[in-house]
């Protein structure tokens, strides 16, 4: 999944605050227990024991400073652990000069000394800095106060981790358009403008005569790896039903794809599958699109721009650990009223088969023509989610399901099992989504919610769990 160079951990700038009114050696211990989770958890982090003798911060005259500092260093995302009570104004200016990603937490005080006194109030100081975070419109992530191994925390501080790598790959996004969308799908018009100037996307286009050619190219060179690329796909599959020309030239378009995406440095690409291709080269692209999206690089058919920028952000959340995959939502189950069916043409990552059940390189199921998987996808738990846009307002529809046992289908596919169906269906049918969807092994809705709290202009739309349900998940 680092193919694309993707999977780098966001770096977060840990943000250890005290008030000095308070004796400062407890909010030393406390710095050094937070510090030794952050390592345990394998953290990417630079903190502040270049700022003073204490690593901490206690003046908001300090905050220029961090912010100068933590700019060169390219911090992600911003943890402010309230050692103590905290200083409110120091947090709010580092935050809202930075912009990014926010974490505000504090450890549960101890008891008070048996004199009364006590050592910090940590969450009154909480409460004092969110109020100053919502007076500047600093949005940010809440966990609740916690011990830093409650599992409260620790899930609060994983999903937080995935919604910033979420958030830090929406902003960077870079999405390749090969050739136009197919003539009769008006469903993935997008407003490319739109999403460049309210996210800041690049939709960076080709055309498909460029894509061809250097395939032609890529099969008459026949270097070594387009070799070892071809017998890659063979030594995959349990059934090849067409001969080595066409395998040698999928993965020859494999690599003109590659190749493309490496030099414009893209986070997705979106592909006019059918059906010029299909009359320029002979093949279809669909098994190639899976093996690119197996490789960090999610490929969307019918040139659905909002389809890829879906899979970019579905992909981060499982901190590029896990493939997409661009679905169809076709038909319901025959007999289960809760389960539809994800399906495509053949362009299911093949790492993500059922082990065991047969798995071809096949033929197309409609054109008849190489080269298209066909099999079924594995077990588990999956998050299904679409962003998707019209009339200047953008949504990311997102729920939980499982793969259940279904009827055979030709291509790739999996029967998702939701808690409630029709729910999904008045969703989707009221929009403003298409039938087009990504699918990701995984439960990723949490971290899909807080990103949008980032994404100005971005509605979430959790479908299951619901909303509420998602909080008083991270409220533990």
């Amino acid at each position: 999944m680092d193919t694309f160079k993707k999977a780098t951990p966001v770096k977060v700038g840990f943000l250890p605050t005290r008030r000095d009114c308070f004796d400062p050696k407890p909010a030393a211990v406390r710095k050094g227990r937070v510090e030794a989770f952050l390592k345990k958890a394998g953290c990417d982090y630079v903190g502040l024991d270049w700022l003073n003798g204490e690593g901490l911060i206690f003046s908001g005259l300090d905050a220029d400073k961090v912010v100068e500092r933590w700019r060169g260093e390219g911090v992600d995302a911003i943890f402010a652990a309230h050692c103590n009570f905290g200083t409110e104004d120091a947090v709010a200016k580092v935050a809202n000069k930075l912009g990014l990603p926010l974490l505000v937490w504090g450890p549960r005080d101890e008891a008070p000394d048996a004199d009364g006194y006590r050592m910090g109030d940590v969450q009154c100081g909480l409460f004092a800095t969110t109020k100053v975070l919502s007076r500047f419109g600093v949005p940010f992530t809440y966990i609740t106060n916690s011990g830093e191994s409650d599992d409260v925390f620790v899930r609060g501080f994983d999903n937080f981790i995935r919604a910033a790598t979420v958030v830090k790959s929406f902003r960077h996004m870079r999405v390749g358009q090969i050739s136009t969308r197919p003539q009769a799908f008006w469903s993935v018009i997008c407003n490319e403008g739109e999403l460049l100037e309210r996210f800041n996307i690049e939709v960076v286009p080709t055309t498909l005569v460029d894509i061809s050619l250097a395939t032609e190219r890529l099969v008459k060179e026949n270097g070594k790896e387009l070799r070892e690329t071809a017998d890659g796909i063979k030594g995959k599959v349990s059934t090849v039903e067409y001969g080595d020309e066409y395998v040698t030239k999928c993965a020859a378009l494999k690599l003109a794809i590659k190749d493309f995406a490496l030099a414009q440095g893209l986070s997705a690409v979106g592909i006019q599958c059918w059906s010029a291709l299909q009359k320029s080269l002979g093949i279809a692209p669909c098994f190639i699109n899976g093996e690119l999206s197996a490789e960090g690089l999610p490929v969307s058919c019918e040139t659905d721009i909002h389809g890829a920028i879906t899979s970019v952000m579905a992909q981060a959340a499982s901190l590029h650990k896990n493939p997409t995959f661009f679905a169809d939502l076709t038909v319901r189950h025959p007999s289960n009223d809760n389960s539809e069916l994800l399906w495509h043409c053949g362009n299911f990552a093949h790492c993500l088969h059922k082990k065991g059940a047969p798995n071809a390189f096949n033929k197309h199921y409609d054109m008849f023509i190489p080269a298209a998987g066909d099999y079924e996808l594995q077990a588990g738990d999956i998050t299904v989610s679409r962003f998707d846009g019209m009339h200047g307002e953008y949504k990311l529809l997102f729920g939980h399901g499982k793969a259940v046992a279904g009827p055979m289908n030709k291509g790739t596919f999996v029967w998702f099992e939701v808690g409630d169906w029709p729910l999904w269906e008045e969703k989707i049918i009221y929009g403003p989504y298409i039938h087009h969807c990504t699918g990701i092994y995984g439960k990723y809705a949490p971290a899909l919610l807080e990103a949008c709290r980032y994404i100005p202009g971005l509605e979430p739309d959790p479908v299951d769990p619901t909303l509420e349900e998602i909080r008083k998940y991270l409220r533990g």
